[in-house]
């Protein structure tokens, strides 16, 4: 019994120090915020979708428009959408993540609820454009979101600040990459829609910014236990929509499609490696090395993944509830 008290003292002392870390972070917080809001240029969903009490005649028959340009949207993209909807109305698992560790009254505390302000326009404009546009069965996905919400999202590092910023610099590039991708497969049949996931993709870039600037700065104040944390996350990470209904066969689909995958994944891991010059930071102790030849070796575990997926992958049909359960077929 004495040991593990003893054992949870230290547990709670070195998570004290990473936050003792992150506040010395304050004053690059601040610099930071205020280069993002020169540079930001607040979008909303009505400047796609006018949805006023009084609209004109052209307002009007654009939405009768969009209806019917939406019915060429391929049922690949829509099963693409309705994850990237999802995964965007999971905002409120992530703004509590962020602040049970850094408190309401700091810079960070602000950081955090601009994000959180920014990041929420992403979910409602998705939202209100496959309604307008009738995409989905509606409730289908409803009932996927409340069921995804309600069920949470825990993952097994929510209790260290370090693998917070690790995991949301990975998980906002990957967001960007996928929402991106989509548009572009969007485009094709309905440009409005690339142009809402391209202004959405154009945020996650900013947010991806910030996220890696500041485990930069975590990896100059505090390298050994930084890099322990970057090697606990970074090998492989579980999108937020984990828990929801039907996420493994929708992600699926967006791999097969070329949407996301594993090698988006491996290069975005990559990306992290350069940026935050992994493989030359020096002076680490014993365990922070072999962290250290972890983290530099995951690329090519993940090439050998991706080769691995690649040669299993078969023939095979797919079918969704809020696609009315029409059959997708890939060969």
């Amino acid at each position: 019994m004495e040991i593990l008290i003893k054992e949870n003292e230290s547990l709670q002392t070195e998570m004290a120090n990473k936050t003792e870390v992150l506040n010395q972070l304050e004053g690059k917080v601040k610099e930071w915020m205020e280069d993002h809001v020169d540079k930001r240029k607040l979008w909303f969903s009505s400047d796609f979708l006018p949805a006023d009490e009084k609209m004109n005649d052209d307002q009007e028959a654009n939405n009768k428009i969009l209806r019917d340009r939406s019915r060429g949207v391929k049922d690949e993209v829509r099963v693409a959408v309705a994850l990237n909807l999802l995964t965007e109305e999971g905002l409120p698992h992530f703004h509590r993540l962020i602040a049970q560790h850094l408190g309401d009254r700091s810079f960070w505390s602000k950081w955090n609820n601009m994000w959180t302000a920014e990041e929420d326009r992403h979910g409602a404009a998705i939202r209100d454009y496959v309604r307008d546009a009738r995409l989905f069965s509606f409730r289908e996905v409803e009932l996927m979101q409340f069921h995804y919400i309600e069920s949470g999202f825990n993952p097994d590092w929510d209790k260290d600040p370090y693998k917070v910023f690790v995991y949301t610099t990975l998980q906002e590039r990957a967001t960007q990459v996928s929402h991106k991708n989509t548009g572009r497969l969007a485009g094709q049949d309905e440009p409005l829609l690339n142009g809402i996931l391209s202004n959405i993709a154009a945020d996650e870039a900013k947010h991806y910014t910030f996220y890696r600037n500041v485990f930069k700065e975590v990896l100059k104040l505090d390298p050994n236990r930084a890099m322990l944390s970057a090697a606990d996350i970074m090998p492989a990470i579980d999108m937020p929509g984990i828990s929801m209904p039907n996420f493994r066969d929708m992600a699926d689909v967006v791999r097969r499609v070329g949407i996301y995958g594993p090698r988006d994944y491996k290069k975005i891991v990559e990306e992290a490696i350069k940026f935050w010059e992994i493989e030359l930071i020096t002076g680490l102790n014993d365990l922070a090395q072999k962290a250290q030849e972890k983290i530099l070796a995951i690329p090519k575990r993940l090439e050998k993944v991706a080769e691995y997926i690649d040669k299993r992958t078969e023939s095979k049909t797919f079918s969704f509830d809020f696609i009315y359960n029409r059959i997708l077929v890939f060969e």
